[in-house]
Protein backbone atom coordinates (compact mmCIF):
# COMPACT_ATOMS: atom_id res chain seq x y z
CA UNK A 1 0.00 0.00 0.00
CA UNK A 2 1.29 3.07 -1.46
CA UNK A 3 0.49 6.09 1.48
CA UNK A 4 0.95 9.42 0.35
CA UNK A 5 2.27 12.47 2.20
CA UNK A 6 3.97 11.02 4.53
CA UNK A 7 7.16 12.81 5.78
CA UNK A 8 10.57 10.64 7.14
CA UNK A 9 9.52 11.30 10.42
CA UNK A 10 6.72 9.80 9.92
CA UNK A 11 7.50 7.12 8.47
CA UNK A 12 9.84 6.16 11.22
CA UNK A 13 6.80 6.69 13.99
CA UNK A 14 4.73 4.22 11.50
CA UNK A 15 7.68 1.54 11.66
CA UNK A 16 7.94 2.30 14.92
CA UNK A 17 4.55 1.91 16.19
CA UNK A 18 4.36 -1.80 14.29
CA UNK A 19 7.78 -2.72 15.89
CA UNK A 20 6.04 -2.34 18.67
CA UNK A 21 2.57 -3.71 18.13
CA UNK A 22 4.75 -6.83 17.53
CA UNK A 23 7.02 -6.75 20.08
CA UNK A 24 4.13 -6.01 23.02
CA UNK A 25 3.87 -8.75 25.91
CA UNK A 26 0.13 -10.19 26.20
CA UNK A 27 -0.32 -8.66 29.60
CA UNK A 28 0.45 -5.01 27.82
CA UNK A 29 -2.61 -2.65 27.57
CA UNK A 30 -2.02 -2.44 23.36
CA UNK A 31 -4.20 0.60 23.11
CA UNK A 32 -2.15 2.70 25.76
CA UNK A 33 0.99 1.48 24.22
CA UNK A 34 0.84 3.04 20.86
CA UNK A 35 -2.96 5.18 21.07
CA UNK A 36 -1.49 8.95 21.36
CA UNK A 37 1.18 8.01 18.71
CA UNK A 38 -1.06 6.91 16.37
CA UNK A 39 -3.09 10.07 16.50
CA UNK A 40 -0.27 12.24 16.41
CA UNK A 41 0.81 10.18 13.16
CA UNK A 42 -2.59 10.74 11.07
CA UNK A 43 -2.07 14.26 12.53
CA UNK A 44 -4.94 14.45 14.96
CA UNK A 45 -6.10 16.65 17.93
CA UNK A 46 -8.27 14.49 19.99
CA UNK A 47 -8.72 10.60 20.19
CA UNK A 48 -10.67 7.90 22.25
CA UNK A 49 -10.38 4.17 22.06
CA UNK A 50 -12.82 1.56 23.81
CA UNK A 51 -13.29 -1.08 24.08
CA UNK A 52 -16.72 -3.21 23.08
CA UNK A 53 -18.36 -5.38 25.14
CA UNK A 54 -20.80 -7.48 23.63
CA UNK A 55 -22.51 -8.72 26.67
CA UNK A 56 -24.13 -5.23 27.36
CA UNK A 57 -23.74 -3.43 24.20
CA UNK A 58 -21.66 -0.86 25.60
CA UNK A 59 -18.30 0.41 24.52
CA UNK A 60 -16.04 0.68 27.97
CA UNK A 61 -12.66 1.58 29.38
CA UNK A 62 -11.64 4.91 27.47
CA UNK A 63 -7.76 5.63 26.35
CA UNK A 64 -7.66 9.05 25.94
CA UNK A 65 -5.97 11.91 24.26
CA UNK A 66 -6.36 15.49 24.90
CA UNK A 67 -10.16 14.73 25.82
CA UNK A 68 -11.61 16.13 29.19
CA UNK A 69 -11.82 12.88 31.15
CA UNK A 70 -15.36 14.12 32.85
CA UNK A 71 -16.39 14.47 28.77
CA UNK A 72 -15.55 10.74 28.22
CA UNK A 73 -17.34 9.24 31.24
CA UNK A 74 -20.64 11.28 30.07
CA UNK A 75 -20.30 9.68 26.92
CA UNK A 76 -20.14 6.39 28.94
CA UNK A 77 -22.81 6.68 31.15
CA UNK A 78 -25.20 9.13 28.66
CA UNK A 79 -23.75 9.80 24.87
CA UNK A 80 -22.94 6.57 23.75
CA UNK A 81 -26.87 5.62 23.90
CA UNK A 82 -27.92 8.84 21.78
CA UNK A 83 -24.44 8.61 19.57
CA UNK A 84 -26.09 9.27 15.67
CA UNK A 85 -23.04 7.63 14.26
CA UNK A 86 -20.43 5.11 15.85
CA UNK A 87 -23.28 2.03 15.05
CA UNK A 88 -23.08 2.82 11.53
CA UNK A 89 -18.66 3.28 11.36
CA UNK A 90 -18.42 0.14 13.41
CA UNK A 91 -20.58 -2.05 10.91
CA UNK A 92 -17.69 -0.55 8.34
CA UNK A 93 -15.06 -2.65 10.25
CA UNK A 94 -12.04 -0.45 7.83
CA UNK A 95 -10.74 3.24 8.87
CA UNK A 96 -13.59 5.86 7.82
CA UNK A 97 -14.32 9.25 8.33
CA UNK A 98 -17.57 10.71 10.32
CA UNK A 99 -18.61 12.45 7.14
CA UNK A 100 -18.86 9.66 5.44
CA UNK A 101 -22.02 7.93 7.19
CA UNK A 102 -23.34 11.17 8.37
CA UNK A 103 -23.16 14.34 7.24
CA UNK A 104 -21.19 17.01 8.91
CA UNK A 105 -24.46 19.66 8.66
CA UNK A 106 -26.78 17.05 10.07
CA UNK A 107 -24.51 15.98 12.82
CA UNK A 108 -24.10 19.91 14.17
CA UNK A 109 -27.88 19.50 14.37
CA UNK A 110 -27.45 16.60 17.32
CA UNK A 111 -27.49 16.34 20.76
CA UNK A 112 -24.04 14.75 20.59
CA UNK A 113 -22.56 17.11 18.87
CA UNK A 114 -23.90 20.33 20.70
CA UNK A 115 -23.36 18.60 24.36
CA UNK A 116 -20.62 16.01 23.99
CA UNK A 117 -18.50 16.85 20.72
CA UNK A 118 -18.35 20.73 20.63
CA UNK A 119 -17.41 20.58 24.50
CA UNK A 120 -13.79 19.46 23.89
CA UNK A 121 -13.46 20.81 20.55
CA UNK A 122 -14.00 17.81 18.44
CA UNK A 123 -15.33 18.72 14.67
CA UNK A 124 -14.15 16.06 12.06
CA UNK A 125 -13.77 12.41 12.83
CA UNK A 126 -12.15 9.22 11.95
CA UNK A 127 -12.81 5.95 13.47
CA UNK A 128 -11.78 2.35 12.77
CA UNK A 129 -12.95 -0.53 14.49
CA UNK A 130 -10.60 -4.13 14.51
CA UNK A 131 -11.95 -7.15 14.54
CA UNK A 132 -11.41 -10.86 14.68
CA UNK A 133 -14.22 -12.58 12.43
CA UNK A 134 -17.13 -11.40 14.45
CA UNK A 135 -15.80 -10.44 17.66
CA UNK A 136 -14.78 -6.50 17.94
CA UNK A 137 -11.38 -6.03 19.81
CA UNK A 138 -11.58 -2.20 20.34
CA UNK A 139 -11.67 1.10 17.63
CA UNK A 140 -9.75 3.98 17.41
CA UNK A 141 -11.47 7.12 17.25
CA UNK A 142 -9.92 10.41 16.21
CA UNK A 143 -10.89 13.51 16.16
CA UNK A 144 -9.93 17.17 14.76
CA UNK A 145 -10.22 20.51 15.84
CA UNK A 146 -12.67 22.78 13.52
CA UNK A 147 -10.05 24.61 11.74
CA UNK A 148 -8.21 21.99 10.58
CA UNK A 149 -9.02 19.98 7.25
CA UNK A 150 -11.16 16.95 7.83
CA UNK A 151 -9.61 13.65 7.30
CA UNK A 152 -8.75 11.97 3.71
CA UNK A 153 -7.08 9.27 2.07
CA UNK A 154 -4.09 9.11 3.65
CA UNK A 155 -5.52 8.57 6.83
CA UNK A 156 -7.57 6.27 5.52
CA UNK A 157 -4.70 4.24 3.91
CA UNK A 158 -2.28 4.86 7.47
CA UNK A 159 -5.07 3.22 9.95
CA UNK A 160 -5.90 0.40 7.25
CA UNK A 161 -2.53 -0.39 7.10
CA UNK A 162 -2.00 -0.43 10.82
CA UNK A 163 -5.34 -2.60 11.65
CA UNK A 164 -3.47 -6.06 10.84
CA UNK A 165 -0.45 -5.30 13.31
CA UNK A 166 -3.19 -4.11 15.80
CA UNK A 167 -5.78 -6.68 15.63
CA UNK A 168 -2.45 -9.61 16.50
CA UNK A 169 -1.19 -7.26 19.50
CA UNK A 170 -5.08 -7.54 20.45
CA UNK A 171 -5.22 -11.04 20.26
CA UNK A 172 -2.75 -11.97 22.12
CA UNK A 173 -3.71 -9.76 24.99
CA UNK A 174 -6.70 -11.12 24.74
CA UNK A 175 -5.52 -14.93 25.19
CA UNK A 176 -3.68 -13.33 28.11
CA UNK A 177 -7.03 -12.40 29.22
CA UNK A 178 -8.51 -15.66 28.95
CA UNK A 179 -6.27 -17.38 31.60
CA UNK A 180 -8.14 -15.12 34.17
CA UNK A 181 -10.78 -17.57 34.02
CA UNK A 182 -10.62 -19.65 37.21
CA UNK A 183 -10.55 -23.26 36.69
CA UNK A 184 -14.12 -23.86 37.28
CA UNK A 185 -14.94 -21.23 34.73
CA UNK A 186 -12.37 -22.85 32.18
CA UNK A 187 -14.22 -26.55 32.76
CA UNK A 188 -18.11 -24.90 31.57
CA UNK A 189 -16.37 -22.55 28.79
CA UNK A 190 -14.79 -26.07 27.66
CA UNK A 191 -18.20 -28.21 27.54
CA UNK A 192 -19.73 -24.96 25.95
CA UNK A 193 -17.32 -25.46 22.99
CA UNK A 194 -18.31 -29.00 22.85
CA UNK A 195 -21.73 -28.13 22.47
CA UNK A 196 -22.88 -28.98 25.68
CA UNK A 197 -26.36 -27.44 27.15
CA UNK A 198 -26.34 -25.94 30.73
CA UNK A 199 -28.01 -28.87 32.11
CA UNK A 200 -25.57 -31.77 30.73
CA UNK A 201 -23.11 -29.56 31.96
CA UNK A 202 -24.34 -28.95 35.20
CA UNK A 203 -24.66 -33.18 35.18
CA UNK A 204 -21.30 -33.82 33.88
CA UNK A 205 -19.82 -31.34 36.75
CA UNK A 206 -22.10 -32.16 39.91
CA UNK A 207 -22.93 -28.89 40.34
CA UNK A 208 -26.39 -26.60 40.25
CA UNK A 209 -28.48 -25.05 36.98
CA UNK A 210 -27.81 -21.45 38.52
CA UNK A 211 -24.38 -22.27 39.37
CA UNK A 212 -23.40 -22.88 35.58
CA UNK A 213 -25.17 -19.99 34.26
CA UNK A 214 -23.24 -18.33 36.65
CA UNK A 215 -19.67 -19.48 35.63
CA UNK A 216 -20.74 -18.83 32.22
CA UNK A 217 -21.59 -15.31 32.83
CA UNK A 218 -18.37 -14.65 34.33
CA UNK A 219 -16.36 -16.08 31.71
CA UNK A 220 -18.57 -14.21 29.15
CA UNK A 221 -18.17 -11.09 31.18
CA UNK A 222 -14.06 -11.56 31.15
CA UNK A 223 -13.64 -12.29 27.69
CA UNK A 224 -15.86 -9.54 26.52
CA UNK A 225 -18.56 -12.13 25.14
CA UNK A 226 -21.75 -11.52 23.70
CA UNK A 227 -23.26 -15.34 23.63
CA UNK A 228 -22.21 -19.26 23.56
CA UNK A 229 -21.32 -18.88 20.27
CA UNK A 230 -18.83 -16.42 20.71
CA UNK A 231 -17.63 -18.08 24.05
CA UNK A 232 -16.75 -21.04 21.80
CA UNK A 233 -15.12 -18.94 19.06
CA UNK A 234 -12.81 -17.48 21.54
CA UNK A 235 -11.75 -21.12 23.11
CA UNK A 236 -10.92 -21.75 19.49
CA UNK A 237 -8.91 -18.34 18.41
CA UNK A 238 -6.83 -18.12 22.06
CA UNK A 239 -6.10 -21.43 22.11
CA UNK A 240 -7.32 -21.68 25.51
CA UNK A 241 -6.15 -24.49 27.75
CA UNK A 242 -8.66 -25.84 29.55
CA UNK A 243 -8.72 -28.18 32.85
CA UNK A 244 -9.07 -30.98 33.84
CA UNK A 245 -12.76 -31.63 33.79
CA UNK A 246 -13.53 -34.47 35.83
Amino acid sequence: MAIRDITSRELTLFGDIVGRLGSLPPSADVRVSVFSDIVRLVRGDFGASYVWQAATGESKDAVNFNMDPANLRRYETWFQFRDPMTAKLRSRRTATPVDAVIPQAELERTEFFNDFLARDRLHHGINMFVFDGKRDLGDLRVWRARDRPDFGRREVDILNALRPFLRDALLRMRKDESEKLSPRQRQVVTLVARGCRDREIAHLLGIGFGTVRTHLNHAMDKLGCANRAELAATLSRTDMRPSTLM
